[in-house]
């Protein structure tokens, strides 16, 4: 069975942890968010491919849900005694490697995708495991917001800086995907959609993680033409996102803060959006007629990621419901 997962990093990992805990014999493609990437004191970070590679690779550090295990930070504390900024996103010395490995292979000029999959020998011993950098053309998600600095000012920050430094504050007025026109699926990826049995879109950030996937040209089409059916699994619950700040960026694109608005947002591929069935939380039970109506199959159970366990069990029982 060839399954492939469109997923973020904190909530997308978890979720491509309990895939694979659920579908352990099959093949598991995630092709993941790069529009989160920023260059740091010289260095090339991917967020999302980062956090997913290291939670695959059992080397996550499972409390904060990014980063290494029994991480230390004594390179950000030396930075900090010169004065060197930006002081406000955190790189630990173990992960420091990953990025300096990454920066010394893209300027020597592999592309993404050749860099991520030799970080993944290391990490995913698993042959059945595969991930896949959305595309290797540089792609950043920037945010629109009122210049704190100048009243009356609109200024656009890289992502990183309005999630990190900001704490999603000020409100965010437009999202934009610097690059996307001219990005293409890195190499397979088209081709893990085109072979896959079952796609699955995680319950990540549909705004920054899941919308700029599905905004690299080719990718929507190549999901439309698919015949494996599509289900994806709602990060709201209730109302309120389980992780993260989503609630803070959908307004920016127009998307009500509810699970059956997102669902409807990635829309019926019989009305050209991308997805047969959306799964959504108990809590949201009341919205199965909303979704319905939209052309999607709804699923309901309860979809907190309490462990690998909990996360295999509604994934096994959405996509049963979905596809039976």
């Amino acid at each position: 069975m060839q399954i492939v997962i469109l997923a973020g990093g904190v909530g997308g990992s978890k979720f491509a942890l309990g895939v694979r805990h659920a579908y352990p014999a099959a093949d598991l493609t995630v092709i993941g968010n790069t529009a989160d990437d920023i260059t740091m004191h010289g260095l090339r970070i991917c967020p999302d491919l980062d956090t997913i590679m290291y939670a695959l690779g059992a080397g996550g550090d499972p409390v904060r849900g990014w980063g290494r295990r029994d991480e230390s930070w004594r390179v950000m504390e030396e930075l900090g005694a010169y004065g060197v900024e930006p002081s406000w996103f955190a790189l630990g010395d173990r992960d420091i490697g990953t990025h300096l490995v990454r920066t010394q292979m893209l300027t020597a000029g592999y592309p993404l995708s050749e860099v991520t999959a030799a970080l993944c020998t290391r990490w995913l011993a698993d042959k059945q495991l595969r991930l896949l950098p959305m595309s290797d053309d540089r792609v950043e998600t920037h945010v629109t917001i009122a210049d704190p600095n100048t009243p009356g000012q609109l200024r656009a920050v890289h992502f990183q800086e309005y999630w990190v430094r900001l704490h999603a504050q000020p409100d965010a007025l437009a999202i934009t995907l610097v690059g996307i026109e001219t990005a293409a699926p890195a190499p397979g990826v088209l081709e893990a959609i085109e072979h896959a049995d079952l796609i699955l879109v995680a319950p990540s950030n549909p705004v920054v993680s899941i919308g700029p996937i599905l905004a690299v040209p080719g990718l929507r089409e190549a999901l439309q033409r698919t015949p494996a059916p599509v289900v994806g699994f709602a990060g709201i619950l209730g109302g309120s996102p389980v992780l993260g700040m989503a609630h803070r960026l959908l307004p920016a694109i127009g998307v009500e803060v509810d699970a059956a608005a997102v669902g409807l947002h990635y829309g019926a591929r019989s009305a050209g959006g991308v997805l047969d069935a959306w799964a959504m939380d108990t809590a949201d039970h009341a919205s199965i007629e909303q979704v319905e109506q939209g052309g999607l199959r709804a699923v309901v159970t309860d979809l907190i990621m309490r462990d690998v366990q909990s996360t295999a069990a509604f994934v096994r029982y959405a996509i049963k419901s979905a596809t039976s």
